[in-house]
């Protein structure tokens, strides 16, 4: 791919094989992790609660102990928890890093929001200002025009 320059609104936009990144492999797998409302709140409920047996997990879920170990295997296969033996028990802990990984691939995407939402905050404050003058002017010079006889 040849590198390609594409004017837009904010400016122009460089579309190389170094700007346009593709998320590795392991990100994709971590993304279709998260995908799921089930595996978001797993990952709530760790966060908050800590370690969390599969029995304790599954029991405040409605869907059959199958599916909901489904679940848990996709969370375990992209790293966003581990699972540790004690007796016959097999415990869940959240593993942080890949959120971490989601996070720096996310802050571009927030900073370039935030710069849109600032420059539309001064433009608008801009406008107000504008107005706020007009509506100044006018109301001077209509005070000043009652004045004359």
């Amino acid at each position: 791919m040849t590198g390609r320059r594409f004017p837009t609104y904010y400016g122009v936009v460089d579309v190389t094989p170094a700007a346009v990144r593709r998320p590795s492999p392991k990100e994709d797998t971590v993304f279709a992790a998260l995908a799921s409302p089930v595996r978001r709140e797993v990952l709530r409920l760790l966060r908050e609660d800590g370690p969390q047996s599969v029995q304790d997990l599954a029991s405040r879920f409605a869907m059959a102990r199958p599916s909901f170990s489904e679940h848990l295997r996709v969370l375990r296969e992209a790293g966003l928890v581990s699972e540790r033996r004690d007796g016959r028990r097999r415990l869940y802990r959240l593993e942080p890093v890949p959120l971490v990984h989601v996070r720096d691939w996310l802050d571009p995407y927030e900073r370039f929001w935030r710069d849109r939402l600032s420059a539309l905050r001064h433009l608008l404050d801009g406008t107000a200002n504008d107005t706020a003058d007009d509506t100044a002017d006018d109301t001077g010079t209509r005070a000043h025009q009652e004045e004359r006889p």
